[in-house]
């Protein structure tokens, strides 16, 4: 079931977007060679909790962290550990997200950690401008499919493929709420967004395949190829005005 927010509910939904996008800020000025990711998932940790919020990722269907920190060929779902130490010329996707007054925020980029190579940056680049291609199609009127088919043609036009057994989804007062968003689909297919919904719209954009596997840890997800990943994500209110986004810093 869809479930349309109030005005009174997209002002709440602002709040927990908002230190969802002040968390991940934190946690990705931390990423640094040296620095393990159990210490940048206490940094945002201890800066939700601050706020008098808490993570919305912790022990959600048994996930241990705050925060999903993915390194190069992983994709999504990293679990932060002290024995990882990020080096240079990683690639770090992190997902995490804050609930407050009853409702979420979730939202999720990649960082560099010291110097990295074009290609890396290429596709960081890509995913990132992939996601806001997704979020200019999210519009009153239109279809979930515009969603996802604007974010595939950006990236399969650059030579990447986008994941497809994982997608992004409606959040609210629960953090997965229906509709699904995929991040590939045909235009004027699918769901229609109506106003008031609130939709995290989240690339997972690979430099090989598309294909993915999850790791023993019942967590962690890989592409099949080795090759590199890139996710960034936003939670985005669809309005009267156009999509807006709630996970601003």
């Amino acid at each position: 079931m869809i479930v349309l927010k109030t005005k009174r509910e997209l002002d709440l939904m602002r709040e927990a977007g908002h230190i969802s996008a002040v968390a991940l800020k934190l946690a990705g000025e931390a990423v640094q060679p040296g620095v393990s990711t159990e210490e940048i998932d206490r940094i945002a940790y201890e800066y939700i909790k601050k706020c008098g919020a808490e993570p919305n990722f912790l022990n959600y269907n048994g996930y241990p962290a705050t925060a999903c920190i993915s390194i190069n060929d992983e994709v999504i779902h990293g679990i932060p550990s002290k024995k990882r130490i990020i080096k240079e010329g990683d690639l770090v996707s992190i997902d995490l997200g804050a609930r407050i007054n009853g409702f979420n925020g979730d939202n999720a980029a990649t960082f560099a950690a010291g110097r990295i190579s074009p290609q890396a940056q290429r596709l960081m680049d890509t995913t990132r401008e992939a996601l806001y291609e997704g979020i200019r199609a999210a519009v009153a009127g239109g279809r979930v499919g515009d969603i996802g088919a604007a974010v595939q043609e950006y990236a399969q036009a650059r030579g990447y493929s986008v994941v497809r057994d994982f997608v992004g989804h409606g959040i609210g007062s629960k953090l997965h709420e229906d509709p699904s968003v995929p991040n590939f689909g045909i235009r004027k297919r699918g769901v229609r967004l109506m106003p008031g919904m609130t939709l995290a719209i989240e690339p997972m954009i690979n430099e090989g395949s598309y294909g993915v596997k999850t790791m023993p840890d019942g967590w962690t997800v890989k592409t099949v190829d080795g090759k590199l990943s890139a996710h960034f994500e936003h939670t985005v209110a669809i309005t009267p005005d156009g999509p807006v986004i709630l996970t601003k810093a």
